[in-house]
């Protein structure tokens, strides 16, 4: 008999061949041409258009300079509802849902928190969509003993506005509080170790899900890291738990954590999978999304700038202008207030590891644009929006985060910059927190960073008082705080990035003194800024510029080069 690992190798190493579209797939129209997205700008090219937080402006790029686009949009699901229920009647490597269900059985469904997507759904949110179809099936099946759980690890609890939005108000009024509920990785007695894996893993998580005859997953895939086996060993998991993977050393070590086969931290995640799976019965749904987080009459936001045209340019004029005149906590409000328009272009059920895989191969064929070799500086504006401040403010920690981190590692093979390069990123970077939610965020900047930067140092002296304090923990249960240790994990999350960077430079940063903290330098335009990068370089140097948001990655072709 295979072993987990061998058994996940095999499931990787099938290739996948998109099928004509179905009822839960649009199969090969996912299969769009990269052609257009990459462009190499002229002396004449147009300026381009750069987030710099809740703002929008236009800088003018050298000549030369690799502008890397996202892929055309791949069309939706015509009926989500239909696809939902054809995957789980016709699930991968698992019997169909129907037949694991009996009366008297305990059955805990798990659905994302409020971390993903970015921007939230339009209403209805494809979960309500999956919840709506669950609960028939268990009412027509008698099982009566069902909970909800809002699987949040050591995110922030989610308020009941947020809940109703994603699971709509029948159900919110029909189960909340008691039976739809936040997941409280603190509370005592709310965890159970079920194991460890061959490395010594703990395997923790929240006793509800340990307990249950039957784990019903909902999952969107808005980037390839979510899903598959972290779903439920890191999204389910408490602090020792989290020991496993959320360390400065296994960051460092990814060449990309959207790379699943070049990432520690998802091998790490199905170790620990492979011990839930011998322990608990688990029935994933899994969902990918395309990249249509605009509105198609803002078609300027990922439109080649050298093709705009009138309507274009006064779209962009309006919003910039609009935006401008409004105090930040108010743009601020305004912009998380407008969803996105993703549409669902794959559902799969069944076996986790089955269905992650399938759900991957839509995820990389809407991201991902090759480029060949890497360049000298990268070049990112940087949105109001990641993960972990929904609704709140971007704090510098979240920043950090944000771009060495997540936009960093938007890549598979390669990084897109050299090692030893530069990354310019244009943002506002202000030193305001929300209190509320991010309390221990405020400790983590101004005493431990004005001490050290050394994420192996933070993790030895100072992520266990963090992770322990009653206070921080008391807001995190009964608040809405993230919890306590929570900065000391953002900060490792952009180790990768900063362990390969020579230099970071943000332009129009409005207090330089953040950027210091975090180890940043500061530009008041981004010609300063280049020349800055080019004193590094040695030389004129080459620049790319990926577009984001919406997400996309690069695969970037040839041999790694150092600067």
């Amino acid at each position: 008999m295979a072993t987990p690992v061998e058994r996940i190798n095999e499931i990787r190493s099938r290739r996948f061949e998109f099928p004509p579209p179905g009822p839960n797939t649009v199969g090969r129209l996912a299969e769009v041409s990269p052609e257009g997205c990459v462009v190499h700008l002229e002396r004449d090219s147009a300026p381009r258009l750069l987030w710099y937080g809740e703002d929008i402006v236009r800088f003018k790029l050298p000549a030369g300079t690799r502008v890397i686009y996202p892929k055309p949009t791949v069309p939706g699901i015509p009926d989500r509802k239909a696809a939902i229920r054809y995957a789980i009647a016709h699930p991968e490597e698992m019997e169909p849902l129907e037949a694991l269900l009996r009366p008297g059985m305990r059955v805990t469904i798990c659905i994302d928190d409020i971390s993903l997507p970015l921007p939230k759904f339009r209403r209805p949110d494809i979960r309500q969509e999956m919840l709506e179809i669950l609960l028939e099936l268990l009412a027509a099946h008698g099982v009566e003993d069902f909970h909800i759980v809002i699987v949040t690890t050591y995110h922030r609890r989610m308020e009941p506005h947020e809940i109703i939005w994603q699971v709509g108000r029948r159900i919110f009024d029909a189960y909340y509080p008691h039976r739809l509920y936040n997941m409280d990785a603190d509370g005592p007695g709310n965890m159970v170790e079920i194991g460890t894996t061959e490395l010594g893993e703990k395997v923790r998580l929240f006793r509800r899900i340990a307990e249950s005859d039957l784990v019903i997953y909902c999952n969107v895939n808005l980037v390839p890291m979510d899903g598959g086996s972290k779903s439920l060993g890191v999204g389910a998991a408490d602090y020792a738990g989290l020991k496993a993977n959320h360390t400065p050393a296994t960051i460092q070590a990814c060449n990309s954590y959207f790379d699943h086969r070049q990432s520690p931290l998802t091998a790490s995640a199905d170790r620990i999978n492979a011990v839930i799976d011998r322990t608990l019965k688990v029935f994933h749904i899994e969902s990918a999304v395309n990249n249509a987080m605009f509105d198609p009459r803002l078609a300027f936001f990922v439109k080649n700038e050298d093709r705009w045209n009138a309507y274009d340019r006064a779209c962009f004029e309006t919003v910039r202008a609009a935006l401008a005149r409004l105090p930040r906590p108010l743009k601020r409000k305004l912009l998380f207030s407008i969803p996105s328009c993703y549409e669902t272009t794959a559902v799969y059920a069944g076996e986790t590891h089955a269905v992650h895989e399938k759900i991957l191969a839509y995820c990389y064929a809407q991201y991902c644009v090759p480029v060949q070799g890497q360049s000298d500086v990268m070049l990112v504006g940087v949105p109001f929006i990641m993960p972990y401040n929904v609704n709140s403010i971007l704090n510098p920690i979240l920043v950090h985060c944000l771009v060495l981190g997540y936009i960093f590692n938007m890549y598979r093979y390669m990084p897109l910059v050299k090692r030893n390069g530069v990354l310019i990123m244009t943002h506002p970077l202000y030193a305001d927190f929300d209190p509320r939610h991010h309390p221990s965020y405020i400790e983590f900047f101004y005493r431990l960073l004005a001490e050290t930067k050394d994420p192996f140092e933070l993790e030895q002296k100072y992520e266990a008082e963090f992770a322990a304090d009653p206070d921080y923990r008391r807001i995190f249960r009964f608040g809405h705080g993230y919890h306590g240790v929570h900065p000391f994990f953002m900060w490792y999350w952009g180790q990768n990035g900063r362990h390969h960077l020579g230099k970071v430079i943000v332009v129009g940063a409005e207090d330089p003194r953040a950027a210091e903290r975090l180890g940043w330098e500061t530009a008041a335009t981004l010609e300063e800024a280049l020349e800055m990068a080019q004193s590094h370089v040695g030389r004129t140097p080459t620049i790319s510029h990926l577009k984001v948001p919406p997400i996309q990655m690069a695969d970037v072709l040839g041999e790694p080069e150092s600067v």
